[in-house]
C-alpha cells in the first residue's frame, strides 16, 4: 500500500468516529427540542452536516485509491448513514490497514503468495 492510499484510510477513519457520535448527538438534541425548551439542533445539525460532508469525500477518495469492490464500497458507505455505522467503519478500515502492513511487510521479506 502506498502512502497516499494509507493516508486516505487513514482521513476516512479519523472522521468515522466523531461523524458517528455527531449523528447520535443530533438524535438526542432532536428529542430534546421535542420534549423540552432545549434546541441545539441547528447547532448539532450543521456540525454533523460537515462532518457527513468529509466522510462523503473522503470515502470517495478511499474508494478511488483503494479500488475497492462495489460491495465494500457499498459497505463503508451505507457505515455513514446508520447512526452508529462510522464505530464499525473505524474498525473494519483499521483491520484492513492492519491487513495491508501485514501483506506489505511479507512482500517486503518475499514470502511466496503475499
Amino acid at each position: 500500500m502506498d502512502i497516499k492510499t494509507a493516508s486516505a484510510l487513514r482521513r476516512l477513519r479519523l472522521v468515522s468516529t466523531p461523524e458517528a457520535v455527531s449523528f447520535l448527538l443530533l438524535l438526542v438534541c432532536s428529542v430534546l427540542k421535542r420534549t423540552t425548551e432545549f434546541n441545539a439542533v441547528p447547532v448539532m445539525g450543521a456540525v454533523h452536516g460537515l462532518l457527513f460532508v468529509l466522510y462523503v469525500l473522503f470515502w470517495a477518495d478511499a474508494w478511488n485509491r483503494t479500488k475497492w469492490p462495489l460491495k465494500t464500497a457499498a459497505f463503508y458507505f451505507a457505515m455513514s448513514v446508520l447512526p452508529t455505522g462510522g464505530f464499525f467503519a473505524d474498525r473494519g478500515l483499521k483491520r484492513e490497514a492492519e491487513d495491508a502492513i501485514i501483506a506489505g511487510r511479507a512482500r517486503k521479506e518475499g514470502v511466496v503468495g503475499a
